[in-house]
């Protein structure tokens, strides 16, 4: 066994990246307040050819020195939007049909292995706060929320480490 080289893990520039064919989800960061954790998700984002993300309230935006540093060049393969609040977002994000789904632990929600997205639809996956979760104001909003299943005492996983499992899960499913 080798790891392999740079030069041979096939990798696209920026202009063929674009022109790939996306995962139809826009991943929705809502007051993330990590610069570090946004630049993670927008290299998670770029891994899953994720359509784009939507970044709300006090998330870092690029250029932000740790946003940019954490991202290692994905803020110019995956497209971004800024928003003031979530709530606008996710209004936008109704009126162009796609699926809200907020990523949280609430008293309706389904367990990720058992979330069955449909090929034909597009989906918004909100992520909150690492501290208080997606915004309240939002939860009327949603068309179902998905939590990962954990069995530790913490219950509790890192935003980015929350994005890269779910969006893997998804990109399984939807493949």
């Amino acid at each position: 066994m080798r790891k392999l080289a740079t030069t041979e893990l096939s990798r696209k520039n920026i202009d063929e990246f674009k022109n790939t064919t996306r995962l139809p989800v826009i991943v929705v960061l809502d007051n993330v307040r990590s610069a570090h954790n946004v630049g993670s998700v927008f290299r998670t984002c770029d891994a899953f050819a994720v359509e784009k993300i939507y970044l709300c309230g006090i998330s870092a935006s690029p250029p932000n020195r740790e946003v940019m540093k954490t991202a290692i060049g994905s803020t110019e393969s995956v497209e971004w939007i800024y928003f003031t609040s979530v709530e606008e977002a996710i209004q936008f994000l109704k009126k162009s049909d796609y699926q809200i789904i907020l990523i949280e632990q609430t008293d309706e929600s389904i367990s990720l292995e058992k979330f069955i997205p449909l090929k034909e639809k597009k989906y918004a996956l909100v992520f909150g706060n690492e501290v208080s979760g997606v915004s309240d104001e939002i939860l009327s909003l949603a068309h179902v929320a998905v939590e990962i299943p954990q069995f530790g005492t913490k219950h509790s996983f890192n935003i980015s480490v929350s994005a890269g499992i779910v969006l893997w899960e998804l990109f399984k499913k939807l493949k």
